[in-house]
C-alpha cells in the first residue's frame, strides 16, 4: 500500500451547533475530560507552534499543566528556542489531537509568562531527576551525550536534593483568542466549529467548511 493510499473514516461522533456549549473554556473540559475517561495515551500532549522575528514557524509536543478561563499554562526553558521565539513573537497556537475520539482541537492566542511564585510552585512539584534536569540542560543548544552526563553530574553536586528553581525555567499562560472544535465525520465532512469573541467580548461560535 502506498502513502497516498493510507486512510480511515471517521465515524465515531459528531458535533453539533445545538450540542456545544456555549463558552469554549466549557466545551474545551468537557472534551478532555472525556479523553481523560477513554484512557487515550498522553492526553495532555499538545503542540505549541511558534514563529521567529522573520515568520519562520516551528512546532513541538508540549505538555498542558494547567487551564482555566485565563488560558493554558505549559513549562519549558525560557533560552529554549520556543522561549526565544515567544519573547520576540508572543503569538502562538496550541493543537491537541485525540485520535481514539478522532477529535482535535486548536487555541490560538498570545502567550505570555506566569508568575515566579506559580512557576516555583509547579518546580517543586517535580521528581528531582526532572529538577536537575532543568539546571543541566541548556535546552536547544548542541551537547554531546558525555558533555550532558556531566553537566547532570555537576548540577547534583552543587544543588543536592534541593535545587532552586533556575530563572531562566519557568510557565507560560496562552491566553487565548480563538478556539476550533473538530470532529472527524464520514466522507471528509467533518465539524468545525469556531469560537471568537466579538467586540463586547461575548464567545460567537461559527461553522466552518470542512
Amino acid at each position: 500500500m502506498s502513502v497516498a493510499d493510507m486512510r480511515q473514516s471517521y465515524e465515531k461522533g459528531s458535533l453539533l451547533e445545538e450540542n456545544a456549549a456555549s463558552s469554549p473554556f466549557e466545551q474545551f473540559a468537557l472534551w478532555f475530560k472525556e479523553a481523560v475517561a477513554a484512557d487515550l495515551p498522553e492526553p495532555t500532549a499538545m503542540t505549541l507552534a511558534t514563529a521567529d522575528a522573520e515568520g519562520h514557524p516551528s512546532a513541538r509536543i508540549v505538555l498542558l499543566k494547567g487551564y482555566d478561563e485565563n488560558g493554558f499554562v505549559f513549562f519549558t526553558n525560557y533560552l529554549s528556542r520556543k522561549g526565544q521565539e515567544l519573547a520576540t513573537q508572543p503569538w502562538a497556537s496550541l493543537l491537541f489531537f485525540w485520535q481514539g475520539l478522532e477529535r482535535q482541537i486548536r487555541i490560538s492566542g498570545q502567550a505570555r509568562k506566569i508568575s515566579n511564585m506559580a512557576s516555583d510552585e509547579y518546580f517543586h512539584s517535580r521528581p528531582l531527576g526532572s529538577r536537575i534536569g532543568a539546571w543541566a540542560s541548556a535546552q536547544s543548544q548542541p551537547v554531546s551525550i558525555a558533555q550532558l552526563e556531566q553537566q547532570v553530574t555537576a548540577a547534583k553536586a552543587l544543588h543536592g536534593d534541593q535545587p532552586p528553581r533556575p530563572e531562566h525555567w519557568g510557565g507560560y499562560c496562552l491566553v487565548p483568542s480563538s478556539f476550533e472544535f473538530w470532529q472527524g465525520r464520514p466522507s471528509r465532512l467533518h465539524d468545525r466549529l469556531q469560537y471568537k469573541p466579538d467586540n463586547k467580548g461575548a464567545w460567537h461560535i461559527e461553522r466552518l467548511s470542512p
